[in-house]
């Protein structure tokens, strides 16, 4: 899908079919209350076409009421409600041009946008991103596996936003919406990589593509650590999960640096699990259960999603991604239950159930970073049943080690109307992992606080003085087309790629 901006404009573009927002007003006058429409900013010749089209009078303005009428010279307009425009935000204008999309997708090849009805609050730059994102995320589409005569491709493939703002204000405007265009499309890349099949996207296939990606990326380095150099590495906790697969664990090494770096430029570390399939292992999952563990590597394409949208968008500071990939199999070489493993930091660790995996994985990794001092932090990861009874389908947990850094992400996530939630790190978290055996055991003695748990034990990684924060998206990594219409109703979300990608922006 292509987009142009069109300022100083005089009338709308010469598309199949031109959109008009409008909103509602609420009248009280004694007992009676009435909605009327507010359209005054639309064109006069569109306020006439509309006005004299019987059907008109039946449109309020109300969000999500749409209404199609004819215009002069045989083109289509559609008058699409908002709602009131003083409760308007970014999410509502986000959410409002998924349900426009959805309806304009398999009919028209061009569209007109008209930009000004879209303008939340004054801020012209910020209702472009937000438009142009819910466009591209609301297009996506799975189909890799589909044979071509199953493929639902968009028939829409050009949206122009027509504004009577001063072709002055075209410069930034442009950049907001190439930025949208990137960040957008990191969004969609890391949905396609949670959506792909085990058999064709395990650890040697997932490292090749990623890599292949980055490459493309101006300032960036790569460097890949297979099992040879995990050994060396000393990562025990991850080659025990990895040993029972017949594909070699793979440790992407990223690293962005911006083209004016200094001394003083910041340095942030994005972890990500990248479990491209899991079974349990011997701690095996029953069957259902197992089905769409392929989305246990969301971590891992969540955070090269925001490296690679921050990368594209100019970020300031300095960045390294870390991605954790492997499968958990069963088979003869499987690490058994009971087994206890040396991590990188010398800690030595009781496996009491190979399903908790994933901890075992980032720890390492975290411990890996570490040793590149960055100035923070941030791992991401499918890791907790527990997160959804915590704090449901549609919210991230945050926890970590400094509060100045969990604000931070905090803040990104409001920016981008993503829901994320703080959990605590208490004492007693720390103490239910000790084992009799060993250093750690790899899960608490109680079923209670289970994703607060395993953040415990990756604090035990981050070495001491470095910022850390770690993200479960367990809940929202997939499906979250419910309550946001510019998400896949099924398959990976992408969600918390627009965060990070506004954190790192922010350092």
């Amino acid at each position: 899908m292509d987009f142009k901006l069109n300022f100083n404009a005089k009338n709308h573009s010469d598309c199949e079919v031109a959109v008009f927002a409008g909103f509602s007003k609420t009248e009280t006058k004694g007992k009676k209350t009435e909605t009327k429409l507010v359209n005054s900013h639309w064109p006069k010749e569109v306020k006439d076409a509309f006005s004299s089209f019987k059907a008109s009078n039946n449109f309020k303005g109300t969000n999500g009421e749409t209404l199609v009428f004819p215009l002069d010279g045989g083109h289509i307009a559609v008058a699409f409600g908002l709602g009131e425009k003083s409760k308007l935000t970014l999410e509502c204008s986000r959410k409002a041009i998924a349900n426009l999309f959805k309806r304009l997708v398999d009919h028209h090849e061009d569209v007109a946008v008209n930009l000004d009805s879209f303008i939340i609050k004054g801020k012209l730059e910020d209702s472009i991103t937000a438009m142009v994102e819910s466009f591209i995320m609301t297009e996506y589409r799975y189909d890799a596996f589909k044979s071509s005569a199953n493929k639902n491709k968009s028939k829409l493939k050009t949206v122009i936003l027509d504004s009577k703002q001063p072709k002055s204000k075209l410069k930034k405007a442009q950049a907001a919406l190439d930025a949208a265009v990137a960040v957008a499309e990191s969004v969609n890349l890391a949905r396609d990589f949670v959506n792909c099949p085990p058999n064709d996207l395990h650890s040697i296939n997932y490292a090749k593509r990623v890599v292949a990606d980055a490459k493309k990326l101006k300032g960036v380095k790569v460097k890949v650590l297979g099992r040879a150099e995990l050994k060396k590495e000393k990562m025990g906790m991850y080659l025990a999960v990895n040993q029972g697969s017949d594909y070699e664990a793979q440790l992407v090494h990223l690293t962005y640096t911006p083209p004016k770096a200094t001394k003083k430029t910041k340095h942030i570390a994005l972890v990500g699990k990248g479990l491209t399939f899991d079974t349990g292992g011997l701690s095996l999952k029953p069957g259902a259960a197992m089905v769409n563990m392929k989305f246990d590597m969301a971590g891992s394409s969540t955070m090269y999603g925001a490296f690679r949208a921050a990368v594209l968008t100019g970020a300031k500071c300095k960045i390294t991604c870390l991605l954790g990939l492997t499968d958990n199999a069963i088979g003869p070489k499987a690490i058994y239950p009971d087994a206890v493993v040396t991590a990188r930091n010398g800690k030595t660790v009781e496996i009491l159930n190979t399903d908790a995996e994933g901890r075992l994985v980032l720890g390492d990794v975290i411990n890996y970073a570490c040793d590149l001092k960055p100035d923070a932090i941030i791992d991401a990861a499918t890791l907790t049943g527990a997160c959804l009874v915590a704090v449901g389908h549609e919210t991230c947990a945050i926890l970590g080690n400094n509060q100045k850094l969990i604000d931070s992400v905090l803040k990104s996530a409001k920016n981008k109307d993503e829901y994320m939630w703080q959990l605590p790190i208490i004492p007693e978290f720390h103490d239910d992992l000790k084992s009799v055996t060993a250093d750690l055991k790899n899960i608490g003695g109680s079923r209670f606080g289970g994703t607060a748990k395993a953040a415990a034990f990756l604090e035990n990684f981050v070495e001491e003085g470095i910022a850390w924060a770690h993200l479960d998206i367990a809940g929202i990594g997939d499906s979250q087309g419910a309550h946001k219409p510019y998400c896949p109703a099924k398959g990976g979300s992408g969600l918390i790629v627009r965060s990070l990608c506004d954190y790192l922006h922010n350092v």
